[in-house]
């Protein structure tokens, strides 16, 4: 029987580890497309701390890369999945759909987005019509803490689901998504499974990562010292997260009430943790925003569900990712010295009209 031909976008903390686990399981070999580790994890592999697999010193997985390979003009066999980790920055070019492109082949090559947030799945379906498009909620914590070294400190637990595909039958749908389920459980070394309700389980994480992702990115203060000063907490998590658990709940997916108090303390205390958009703002990095807040707030604006609070950490969030567009030159605006910028213009003893 030959092994499922995967193709790995993204081998950070999370993607290296969904990618050392799937070849260990030994039903898949996987190509790992790799960017800024390259060069270190060419020269001496990957060294991995985990809780599953404990230590590993040099693994590579079957394939590096530099760059999406197109498989009509390069010669390689197609891909019978693509696994995306990387961060879903919609807002900032390419998109996700643009990236993987020439590696995807028309109906043959499963797409599985191991990503946060809401609706990511409706530009693959427009852009791939004839693919099988896969959920993965991931509640893995892992990260690269220097080019090559992975250090995974929490358990790699994965909820698989198909979305729906209005140009294909459900059923090959959910097919591709067991068939996930059956290569990343093959390890024995994690938990994956199968739930065939995707919009419950977003919404689920949502409660955490629409509130705490965005205001911690907002305030650069971590999850511990919100809880230790307690008025982040009462002031703006959770009514934020209410308002969270009432959009999801008119869109038809009903949450149990004590999730709220759940997620607000499901971090341990004593470790100071710092949500992934938090992290981003601190490398200078592009936050994800879109996917995990903009799209709840629009979905509440389309059903008439108040979100004040949301829309307003949605727009400031927004201001954060203009002042990062900025810095790395992808916008610009006129210069304080630019001649053509217009100038407020005073005689002595004139005032502003009120």
């Amino acid at each position: 029987m030959s092994k499922c031909n995967v193709l790995l976008v993204g081998s950070g903390g999370v993607g290296t580890m969904a990618a050392y686990n799937l070849e260990v399981g030994g039903l898949a070999t996987v190509t790992s497309v790799l960017r800024s580790n390259h060069e270190a994890v060419m020269q001496n592999g990957f060294t991995i701390t985990s809780l599953d697999h404990g230590f590993v010193k040099g693994w590579k997985p079957t394939k590096i890369l530099k760059a999406i390979p197109d498989v009509k003009t390069e010669g390689f066999t197609p891909f019978d999945l693509i696994v995306v980790t990387t961060k879903n920055i919609a807002d900032v070019p390419p998109t996700v759909a643009q990236l993987i492109a020439p590696a995807v082949t028309p109906g043959h090559t499963s797409i599985m987005l191991l990503q946060n947030g809401l609706n990511i799945e409706r530009p693959l379906i427009a852009a791939f019509p004839t693919n099988p498009i896969l959920s993965g909620v991931s509640l893995i914590g892992a990260a690269e803490t220097s080019p090559s070294h992975i250090l995974h400190d929490d358990r790699d637990r994965l909820i698989v689901g198909a979305f729906e595909n209005p140009n294909i039958p459900l059923k090959i749908c959910i097919d591709a998504a067991r068939q996930f389920v059956h290569l990343y459980s093959a390890s024995g070394k994690v938990q994956c499974t199968y739930d065939e309700n995707v919009g419950f389980v977003r919404w689920r994480k949502l409660i955490y990562n629409s509130t705490y992702n965005g205001v911690c990115a907002l305030t650069e203060m971590d999850t511990s010292r919100m809880r230790y000063a307690k008025e982040p907490i009462e002031d703006v998590i959770r009514p934020l997260m209410w308002e969270v658990w009432r959009i999801a709940k008119a869109k038809g997916h009903l949450l149990p009430e004590e999730i709220v108090e759940n997620m607000i303390n499901c971090d341990p205390e004593d470790t100071f943790f710092k949500p992934s958009m938090q992290q981003d703002i601190e490398k200078g990095n592009y936050i994800e925003f879109e996917n995990i807040v903009g799209e709840p707030l629009r979905e509440a604006e389309a059903m008439g569900v108040p979100a004040p609070g949301l829309k307003m950490v949605y727009g400031l969030l927004k201001i954060l990712q203009l002042k990062i567009k900025e810095k790395k030159g992808l916008i610009s605006y006129p210069s304080p010295q630019d001649p053509t910028r217009p100038m407020l213009h005073m005689e002595p003893g004139s005032h502003v009209p009120t």
